[in-house]
């Protein structure tokens, strides 16, 4: 497996420790997509902000009918740790990002990275495993956004068919990597979610992605959250990287209080 990691101009001198912010990439992706098509760099050069991008599934094993479909498999771990077999073994994303990943980014760039100031945010299924990274994991992350997000996977078929092969029958494992039941018994540190939709989405329109009902979690409990539905905007890079920056500028806001 592949992970990319951009140093902004103020990780030379080695004397500043600085925020970072993972972004989790969404089905059929590599961790190109983002490096290439967002933009993100210029945003993230000047916010001074270490930017890390994990690939979207295990490489290089071969479990049957892992290719068969481009929803299930490879680029599409969905970040979370499956229980069921033959999957178990190496589709452990969610310890990947929040365990392995996270402390090696740490360990070997511990001149540059501040540890107490780390963030996340992702596209499509990465905006699901930001979501879920950070409820599952309270004070991991300080900050949190995503764009296109899967919110609700247990009630759409893109979570139902990998819910069902990653973890099997019992719902009640569904529910513990699902955004809109973890925020209801989220109790960590002050968190504010930010929402980013395009509404002429063709997933969205087909019911796959259901911000709405994350919001409607998230206001039940009284965690902030924002949504900001965008007119004409498509699940593609052309709108995040129009968006890009806004959402650099709400990482760096909580990140550098």
């Amino acid at each position: 497996m592949n992970f990319s990691v951009y140093l902004p101009p103020q990780a030379e001198g080695g004397d500043l420790k600085l925020p970072v912010i993972f972004y989790l990439s969404g089905l059929t992706c590599t961790e190109q997509n983002f490096i290439t098509k967002s933009g993100f760099q210029r945003y993230a050069a000047e916010h001074g902000i270490i930017v890390v991008g994990p690939d979207t599934s295990p490489r290089g094993v071969k479990i049957p009918g892992d290719d068969e479909s481009w929803d299930f498999g490879v680029s599409a771990g969905f970040y979370l740790d499956a229980i069921k077999d033959p999957w178990s073994k190496y589709y452990r994303m969610g310890s990947y990002l929040n365990k392995e990943l996270y402390e090696l980014i740490q360990n070997v760039f511990s001149i540059v990275v501040d540890p107490n100031r780390i963030g996340i945010m992702g596209h499509s299924m990465g905006g699901h495993g930001a979501l879920v990274s950070t409820l599952r994991n309270p004070g991991l992350y300080k900050s949190v956004s995503a764009f296109a997000p899967i919110c609700n996977p247990i009630a759409c078929s893109w979570g139902v068919k990998a819910f069902t092969g990653y973890l099997g029958e019992d719902k009640n494992e569904w529910q513990e990597w699902d955004a809109s039941e973890l925020v209801k018994k989220y109790n960590g540190p002050p968190l504010t979610l930010l929402l980013d939709q395009g509404a002429a989405d063709k997933f969205y329109i087909e019911k796959q992605l259901l911000p709405e009902n994350l919001v409607k979690a998230c206001q039940s409990v009284g965690v902030p959250v924002i949504l900001k539905l965008r007119e004409g905007y498509d699940h593609s890079y052309y709108y995040i990287s129009t968006y890009i920056g806004e959402h650099f500028d709400f990482h760096a806001k909580i990140l550098k209080a």
